[in-house]
């Protein structure tokens, strides 16, 4: 192995030895606590309080495969199949890439075959739309120098983006990323968001396209794309964008509250109504869904009183 190469799997073991609290994992994947909690009582995740990185891994590919509709309970016997049929796979999410071509069904790529796990057969892998949910490989020494080299960087991203003193070197990292694979729709998405944060919606929006462009079924990216236009005044581009979200994932508690915000500035409180009381089934409590409750409150109560004058009309 050259130098380089071996440098490169020195700082990979560093960053992949990095440990991220619970809060952590819900700011970088962009998770509810109660989608967190569910995932756990479902038996997809271990609870716990720290994570290492092949534990983001993980969590990402549920969250992916559940943005999809998978249920989780075909999540989990997929898994539990799979780790049967390949001896040896402790974690098949992170070892292969998930396939899922509808919601009844979780296969995975596996030494170059899609295997359907339940069943145990081999899925004819010719369909061009078939959603691929893609391994983020973690470096080995066998990887090649770029996939280490991919791999690495994006580690050092997330990471150095938890301290706002060390942000601008994470955004240089999710760029060497970039270079690498111009496609990584994950590093699209956090750089973005990198720019978001700081006002910068010209560059935070050209990353979100880009991450669409890899991935036109990443919901997260429709959601962040739709903040990117209601910042900047484009409010019905947003409800599009947000309306897309939900399509792709009904139980996006925030698309349905940033949806209800953006249907109140164009003056639309029944259209927003629909959208409050989505949010308020899927996270029952907390500031948010008092302020979403206090909303459908004063919708309904407006439009009570709508009704009595018409009456006396």
């Amino acid at each position: 192995m050259a130098a380089g190469g071996a440098c490169a799997l020195r700082g990979a073991q560093a960053w992949l030895q990095a440990v991220y609290s619970r809060a952590d994992l819900l700011r970088i994947l962009h998770l509810t606590p109660r989608q967190l909690a569910s995932w756990e009582r479902a038996g997809l995740i271990v609870a716990a309080t720290s994570y290492c990185f092949p534990d983001l891994l993980k969590i990402k590919k549920v969250r992916d495969l559940c943005a999809m509709k998978v249920r989780p309970a075909v999540i989990r016997e997929s898994l539990e199949a799979m780790q049967r049929q390949a001896a040896g796979m402790k974690n098949p999410l992170v070892d292969a890439a998930a396939s899922t071509t509808n919601k009844h069904r979780v296969a995975f790529r596996h030494e170059g075959k899609l295997l359907e796990p339940i069943a145990g057969q081999f899925v004819m892998d010719f369909s061009p739309r078939e959603k691929l949910v893609t391994r983020t490989p973690i470096p080995q020494a066998d990887s090649t120098p770029q996939t280490n080299e991919t791999a690495v960087w994006f580690a050092r991203g997330i990471a150095l983006e938890e301290d706002p003193a060390t942000q601008t070197a994470a955004m240089a990292a999710y760029q060497k990323v970039l270079e690498f694979d111009p496609a990584h729709a994950a590093a699209h998405i956090n750089l973005g968001t990198l720019y978001y944060n700081r006002q910068d919606f010209a560059l935070a929006e050209k990353h979100y396209r880009a991450a669409l462009d890899s991935d036109p079924r990443y919901a997260l990216a429709y959601f962040d794309l739709g903040n990117v236009l209601d910042e900047t005044g484009r409010v019905q581009q947003a409800i599009k964008t947000y309306k897309m979200a939900i399509q792709l994932a009904p139980t996006y508690a925030d698309a349905h509250y940033n949806l209800a915000l953006a249907y109140e500035k164009t003056r639309e409180p029944r259209k927003a109504l629909k959208h409050w009381q989505a949010y308020t089934k899927l996270d029952t409590t907390g500031p948010w869904s008092v302020h979403a409750r206090n909303q459908i409150q004063r919708i309904l109560q407006a439009d009570g009183l709508k009704l009595v004058h018409s009456r006396k009309k």
